[in-house]
């Protein structure tokens, strides 16, 4: 009896916190009168549909005497087939019988006291041909048994094989309206704040969240109220979905996770079935994180015109409409957060970002010099690495790389090290992946030598103009090796992290773009194709400067040009006159064409030093700082002996 009784208590005893519902016992399938009654009907629908397409066209009924014998006397019978007493036959024109449509095929019957012999002579005579095939009965019985019968079986053993898998009828349709959320459970290997590095500012915004997880009675107790929404914005590998599951992980709760793009189907209504079983889902499951990713899209703004939105039934538009209406009637109790995700929190709805719902904004920003050491440290914890690799210096040498970026660095120099057979990750395995990942691996081009003399040109005047522009970067590596598209390339960084840059350096960024193009024409009399990807870089350049950054004296200091990536139907693209846009365009076209003045007066006076540059490049293929500050003859700037790589590439494609 005692052990009846623990047994049915467990039974009704709450599953523990974070673990997943037990699911509701599947109802078997029971075969009701009305079931029957309607399978019947659609049997019948089937068959009586099936012998109108399988039964034989329609014929009109004639008389033999006088209709028929007139027709043929006529010379109006095409042809006819006859079996005993039946005839089927054609008209060569169209005729009426009392209340039938006009048609030229017919039906009759001979009489028992008719002359057949006469009706045989009759048909000759009229140029009447008779043929020998079977009469018009429509297929055979077995194929319209099939059409009639088969379709309707098998739309019942579907519908069997549904009801099986779901339960009922109910849930096997409403199946599709059921979340897709991947659920991470709080147990096994969770993820939590030690294994996010780099970001520490935006794990301090979260850690209140965290906090009011663990400790909700601490806030309520002072009438606080807790953000219903997080929305986490930043650049992409930022480490925003990591940092999403690590608050989960910190509080010990469920945490629901899908991209925003899983919720909208073609059928319209799905998305926003697909919200309310979402929301529902983690309610049950309180205290939970309910993360999204990608926002951006289904909340893009409903602004008429600004997100591609057609419509009230538009079903991205209902999607988002009941994501708010959900996040409104939460009930503070329910201790559900709902965290999200955006690259472009700039094209929100404004709906989604007023207080009530994604009340605190997180910005995800790219780690700086510390950061990213402590995201390798992060990285490399089960990887062997050899004394020789300094993860201080590999933090300096990677500026602008998220920790997406880093993580591939170190997957890279760790498939680098296994391929060369080392027991070890080395610094020169490290230095190989890094330069894969951001030049591209090395192409076997057989270039002929006027090609690689032309490319050592091009990349020596890139190298020679920065070394010697005032506000330049400067420059780490020169190469005349194919990598990825490009037959050479120059490599210019700065000393340490910049977050923005003065006018000065901007000129030199373009000058050392246009460095390649200018020693082509100094040396070779002619360009060539080699400076595309240069004249790109420096155009966007100087718009920017001139649309954007207000750094020229003809617009002043306003903004004409829309933030990179937006389109023309955003607010405010479409408000820039068309002087105004000429205008940016002749700027544009000063800026560069003095650029360009300046840098072929720079090379043409330091000929001696390209010449010099390009035959140690001919000679070496690849030069890096030192070498190429050497064979130039030019002092290097005092700098950071590590130095940092790749803020800036000029690639000859």
């Amino acid at each position: 009896m005692a052990q009846q009784a623990d047994e049915r208590a467990a039974e009704t005893r709450p599953p523990p916190r974070g673990s997943s519902p037990t699911p509701p016992q599947r109802l078997g399938f029971r075969l009701s009168p009305r079931w029957i009654v309607f399978f019947l009907a659609l049997l019948a629908l089937n068959l009586f549909i099936a012998s109108r397409a399988m039964g034989p066209e329609s014929r009109v009924r004639v008389p033999y005497s006088p209709f028929f014998l007139q027709q043929v006397q006529a010379r109006n019978v095409e042809e006819i087939t006859s079996k005993g007493t039946d005839i089927q036959g054609a008209f060569r024109k169209e005729v009426t019988f009392e209340d039938s449509e006009p048609t030229t095929r017919f039906r009759t019957e001979i009489p028992a006291f008719a002359n057949t012999n006469e009706l045989s002579r009759l048909l000759q005579e009229n140029d009447v041909t008779v043929n020998a095939d079977p009469l018009d009965t429509g297929g055979p019985w077995w194929q319209t048994l099939l059409v009639g019968f088969g379709p309707t079986i098998l739309f019942v053993f579907l519908l069997f094989w549904l009801f099986r898998r779901a339960g009922n009828v109910q849930n096997a349709l409403g199946s599709f309206g059921r979340s897709r959320a991947r659920r991470y459970e709080a147990s096994g290997d969770k993820v939590t704040f030690a294994d996010v590095a780099g970001i520490e500012e935006a794990k301090d915004e979260l850690s209140e969240v965290v906090d009011f997880l663990r400790k909700p009675d601490k806030y309520r107790k002072l009438g606080a109220r807790i953000p219903h929404g997080v929305l986490l914005s930043g650049p992409p590998g930022t480490g925003k979905t990591l940092l999403a599951r690590a608050v989960a992980g910190e509080a010990d709760v469920p945490f629901f996770s899908l991209a925003a793009s899983e919720f909208v189907e073609a059928i319209v209504g799905v998305g926003a079935a697909r919200v309310r079983d979402l929301f529902k889902e983690a309610e049950e499951s309180a205290p939970a994180i309910v993360f999204i990713d990608e926002l951006d899209a289904i909340g893009r703004s409903r602004t008429s015109g600004a997100a591609g939105f057609s419509g009230g039934n538009d079903e991205r538009e209902q999607t988002l409409n009941q994501i708010l209406t959900e996040m409104d009637g939460f009930d503070p109790a329910t201790n559900v957060i709902v965290l999200a995700a955006t690259n472009r929190p700039d094209v929100l709805d404004q709906a989604l970002l007023r207080p009530g719902r994604f009340d605190r904004r997180v910005a995800v920003q790219p780690p700086d010099r510390d950061g990213r050491e402590a995201i390798l440290r992060v990285h490399t914890r089960g990887i062997p690495l050899g004394p020789d690799v300094d993860l201080a210096r590999i933090a300096a040498t990677t500026p602008g790389m998220v920790g997406a970026d880093l993580a591939n660095l170190v997957n890279e120099a760790a498939l680098t090290a296994a391929r060369r057979g080392h027991d070890v990750v080395e610094e020169a395995d490290v230095t190989d992946a890094l330069e894969r990942i951001v030049l591209g691996a090395e192409r076997q081009v057989m270039m002929s030598y006027e090609d690689r003399r032309r490319t050592a040109y091009h990349e020596g005047g890139h190298a020679i103009v920065g070394m010697l522009t005032p506000g330049a970067d400067p420059v780490r590596k020169v190469s005349i090796i194919p990598r990825g598209m490009a037959l050479g390339v120059t490599f210019s960084a700065p000393d340490a992290d910049r977050f923005s840059y003065l006018e000065p350096e901007i000129l030199a960024k373009i000058k050392g773009a246009l460095g390649g193009r200018a020693a082509e024409e100094i040396v070779f009399g002619e360009i060539s194709t080699g400076a595309e990807s240069d004249l790109e870089q420096l155009t966007a350049l100087a718009r920017q400067m001139v649309g954007r950054w207000g750094m020229s004296d003809a617009l002043g200091p306003v903004s004409v040009l829309p933030r990179d990536g937006s389109g023309p139907f955003l607010p405010g693209a479409a408000e820039v006159a068309p002087e105004t846009r000429k205008l940016v365009d002749d700027e544009v076209r000063r800026i560069v064409a003095e650029a360009h003045d300046e840098v072929v007066t720079l090379l043409t006076e330091n000929r001696a030093r390209l010449d010099a540059l390009a035959s140690a490049l001919l000679e070496h293929e690849t030069l890096d700082e030192d070498d190429a500050y050497a064979a130039a003859g030019v002092t290097r700037p005092q700098a950071t002996p590590a130095g940092e790589l790749a803020a800036a590439a000029r690639s000859r494609t």
